[in-house]
């Protein structure tokens, strides 16, 4: 009996309402006969990574999850900072997929500058840092931030009201023709925050797991 493939999303924060939001999700991307996909907690892992130094206190947990877990033929670090991606592919030599960069990857194939709303300023040095290494800079319109946590992101009762107000800044303000949202947490609002702006929105975890799902569709 052929063995049914499996993708492990690992939310590096210890918030479970986070690996809930992740789990609907993906519920799109399941279908029959395609890849199991399994969203966990980081036992290890802070509430909430908001800093560098929660990016930094993850990095060797994951690296250690993603080499002890034999069953998974995929593995998504579940986010928006990409902690321990690096340090994870040199751990396996399996796929590791991190969300800011795809979901990044997603939003140019769509638009061709792109705006991303992040949890809080303090956020987006860190997340600047990484788009320059990746050398895309002159594709993003802005990035503006909610000033919310990672757990007021995944279950606070006005947040999708701020994400709107801060996606139209993107649009309007800076010409943003699609967005990234810049955290894990805020999985639930993509429908409505894309209905609501009219451009595309991009959920990061499944840009991730839908690349994911096309590696092992052809290995």
């Amino acid at each position: 009996m052929t063995r049914r493939p499996r993708i492990l999303v690992i939310n590096p924060n210890s918030n479970e309402a986070v690996t809930e939001g992740l789990r609907q999700a993906v519920k799109p991307l399941t279908y029959a006969d395609g890849p199991e996909i399994v969203c966990e907690t980081l036992a290890e892992g802070p509430f909430g990574i908001e800093t560098q130094e929660h990016v930094e206190s993850v990095t060797l947990p994951l690296r250690r999850k993603v080499e002890a877990t034999n069953d998974a033929d995929a593995f998504i670090i579940a986010c928006y900072s990409d902690p321990g991606l690096f340090v994870a592919r040199e751990g396996t030599s399996r796929p590791v997929f991190g969300i800011a960069e795809c979901g990044v990857l997603t939003a140019l194939a769509r638009a061709d500058r792109f705006g991303v709303i992040a949890i809080k300023s303090r956020s987006i040095p860190r997340h600047i840092r990484y788009l320059r290494q990746m050398g895309l800079m002159e594709r993003l319109a802005g990035e503006r931030a909610l000033e919310m946590s990672v757990a007021e992101t995944a279950s606070g009762d006005k947040t999708l009201d701020r994400m709107i107000t801060i996606g139209r800044e993107l649009k309007d303000l800076d010409g943003a023709g699609a967005i990234v949202m810049g955290c894990a947490g805020m999985a639930r609002h993509r429908k409505p925050l894309e209905e609501a702006l009219g451009i595309p929105v991009v959920d990061p975890t499944q840009a991730a797991v839908t690349m994911a799902l096309g590696t092992i569709a052809v290995s």
